[in-house]
């Protein structure tokens, strides 16, 4: 009985695992993806100004390890498509992000903002992290 009860928990540690984890059917398109989600990213942050840096938008519990990595990269996009008056700034990195999590629509709380300057870093720092978790043959 007690090796079953291992047995099963260390099943649905696994099955955890797998599930907080991209599926990486095309790992070097997913490292791709992180890698212009990062670059662009820096290129917003050399400029002046960030566009729009002073629009307040939802703030994503990127820290929160409860959530999974896809609905956090779902948030992200779904904030920066709200940022409306520079659309065309923020257009090639929602599509990026969008490309990584595949989904139509995502839970978003709007009870904490921050403004987009404090965000863009946010984002950054994450998308920073799951490259780096990327085994090296597929980050290439």
């Amino acid at each position: 009985m007690h090796r079953a009860l291992k047995a099963a928990l260390a099943l649905l540690c696994l099955a955890a695992l797998a599930a907080s984890t991209p599926w990486m059917t095309s790992s070097s398109s997913y490292a791709q993806n992180l890698s212009d989600i990062i670059h662009r990213i820096q290129q917003l942050n050399r400029r002046a100004q960030v566009p729009c840096n002073d629009t307040r938008v939802a703030q994503v519990a990127f820290m929160d390890r409860k959530l999974p990595e896809q609905e956090l990269l779902c948030q992200a996009a779904t904030v920066l498509a709200k940022v409306t008056r520079c659309k065309k700034d923020y257009e090639p990195l929602i599509t990026s992000l969008q490309s990584l999590h595949n989904k139509m629509s995502c839970s978003l709380s709007t009870d904490n903002e921050i403004y987009l300057r404090n965000f863009l870093p946010a984002l950054g720092n994450f998308t920073q992290a799951l490259y780096q978790r990327i085994p090296p043959k597929a980050a290439k």
